[in-house]
Formats: structure tokens, C-alpha cells, sequence
């Protein structure tokens, strides 16, 4: 039995995975194991598609295991589901291990990227690669999606190669560049959100970075964002490009924590707020995204409340 945790006000649940019935039109998933993967699997399922997703490490059950690397194996997978849109959001996300294993994210963020746009054009295929707010360097926001990127990490620069990779092998490609996600976790570490959790709970001090400004985003309003953008775009095919969704909301590390606390009915006296830059990997201190294109287009939903 596949269990997820739900966070919510005053309360943690764990409730049983829902499974998935084909039907209607096939999505691909990619990374449909991770965070944000597994709420575009759910979401395009409720809405009445056949969505199959892929994972590698941790593909089990309906999940179908896939090394994204291996073009060919890929390609096969491809041929036998002929999916009508793929949604690519298996990345390496964690800033820090980018770092460590710049070589390894480049296969998996860009390399990968390039070669399932490649095959999605030679099939006729929608492709919705997931990018990230971190191909800006945080200086002059609120960044629109015709505003020059500048990445100031490896995680971001690898990215933004992910998102030219794209472009160059599927002209007609769409881009999601989505901020921090928060959702329904299997594991608290799987959100930059959600790791704060440990340290609300304890009593011992907790220092917080309370200088680099985020939008909390959650994957259920990304996913619903993304079905929204490819059944546009099975209407009208001059749909194609950058779009960009957050939140409205914005918050640093530790007031995300106060947050939590809040809600949780916890003290909060405990966390302490750090307001120099933290150490570490460089990240840019306010990427806020301008939302404007996809709220003119009718495709954005209300972001819900942290």
C-alpha cells in the first residue's frame, strides 16, 4: 500500500494512495515518483486521462521504471504508449548535489531533456518541460519571461541548458518555470519546504534564513496549471513558449517555519532568524516570477494560501 503524508493545519494524516483507470488521451509523466511529478500524474488522471507515469530509482506499483538516460529504452517506451503529451519532470533539483555532481545533473537536466524533446518532435507529441525560477539571479524582480536569465548556481545554469536543449531539438516546445513546491510528501525531505518541519518540532534553536525571499508554490496548483497549458495547446497549436507560476505569497526559510508553527498550534521562540547571506551554494535572493502571460491567457488558477 503506497502512503502519502498530508500536512494541514493543526494536524499530519497519512492517507493510501489513489491508483489511476486509463482513459481519454495519454500523458507521459516523467518523474511521475517525485514531488511535483506525482500530482500531474493525479491531476490529468482525475481529469479523465489515461496518465502513465516513469520513474528510475524509485518506480513501484502503476510507476513504470525508465532510465531516461538510456535513449534507446526510452524511445521504445515511447513507441509502445504513444502518448499525445509528455510532461518532463524528472530533474536533479537539490542545488547542493548539483554542486557535488555537476556531470550527473548535466545527463539527467539536459542531456535527457534534449533527447525526449527530440523524440517527442519526431512523434508529434506535446512537450511541457518544468523549469525552475532559479535561471534568474534574484536582482532586479520581478522577472518576466522575456527577462535575460543569469543563473548564479550550477542547479539553475543546468536548467536553463534544459530549457535550450529543448527549444533547439523541439521548436514548438512549452516551458513551466515554477518556484520552491510544496504538496503532499512521502518523505519530508522531498520539498525545501517541508524540511523545515524537523526543526519546528524540536526545542533546541533553529537558525533560518530569513534573507532570500520564495514564493511557496503547491504541486497541486502546478499540475492543474500544466493540464491547463497542454489541453490549450491540443486546441490552438500556436501555443508554445516560456511561461512562468507562483504563489503570491512571499516568505524567507524562517517565516515559512513561524508558519508551520503557527498552524501547528507549536512555539516558535526557538527559531532564530539568520539575515546575512547563509553559506553554501549561491541562490538568488528574490526571483519572484510575473505570472501575467498565462493569467492573460486564462490558464493560471488562484494559488492557494500557505
Amino acid at each position: 500500500m503506497d502512503l502519502r503524508i498530508t500536512f494541514s493545519p493543526g494536524h499530519v494524516t497519512m492517507v493510501q494512495a489513489e491508483g489511476s483507470a486509463p482513459s481519454g488521451r495519454v500523458v507521459l509523466v516523467t518523474g511521475a515518483s517525485g514531488l511535483l511529478g506525482r500530482a500531474v500524474l493525479a491531476d490529468f488522471h482525475r481529469a479523465g486521462w489515461k496518465a502513465v507515469g516513469t520513474a528510475y530509482r524509485r518506480a513501484r506499483g502503476p510507476i513504470l521504471r525508465c532510465d531516461l538516460l538510456d535513449e534507446e529504452a526510452m524511445r521504445a517506451l515511447l513507441h509502445q504508449l504513444k502518448p499525445d503529451v509528455i510532461v518532463h519532470c524528472a530533474a536533479e533539483r537539490r542545488p547542493d548535489v548539483v554542486e557535488r555532481h555537476p556531470e550527473a545533473a548535466l545527463q539527467l537536466n539536459v542531456h535527457a531533456t534534449g533527447a525526449l524533446a527530440k523524440e517527442a518532435v519526431a512523434a508529434g507529441v506535446v512537450f511541457l518541460y518544468i523549469s525552475t525560477d532559479y535561471v534568474f539571479d534574484g536582482r532586479r524582480p520581478p522577472y518576466g519571461e522575456d527577462d535575460a536569465p543569469n543563473p548564479l548556481n550550477q542547479y539553475g545554469r543546468s536548467k536553463l541548458e534544459g530549457e535550450r536543449e529543448a527549444l533547439r531539438q523541439c521548436p514548438g516546445v512549452l516551458v513551466l518555470r515554477v518556484p520552491v513546491l510544496y504538496g503532499e510528501v512521502e518523505t519530508l525531505s522531498e520539498s525545501a519546504v517541508t524540511t523545515l518541519w524537523s526543526g519546528v518540532q524540536q526545542h533546541e534553536t533553529y537558525t533560518l534564513d530569513h534573507q532570500q525571499q520564495r514564493f511557496p508554490t503547491h504541486t497541486a496548483d502546478v499540475a492543474a496549471v500544466c493540464r491547463n497549458i497542454v489541453q490549450r495547446r491540443m486546441q490552438d497549436a500556436s501555443l508554445q513558449g516560456i511561461f512562468h507560476f507562483s504563489s503570491k505569497e512571499q516568505m524567507t526559510k524562517y517565516q515559512m517555519a513561524v508558519a508551520m508553527a503557527t498552524a501547528f498550534n507549536l512555539p516558535s521562540t526557538h527559531l532564530i532568524p539568520l539575515t546575512e547571506a547563509p553559506p553554501g551554494v549561491s541562490r538568488p535572493e528574490n526571483c519572484q516570477l510575473d505570472c501575467s502571460r498565462l493569467q492573460l491567457l486564462g490558464l493560471a488558477v488562484e494559488p492557494r494560501p500557505f
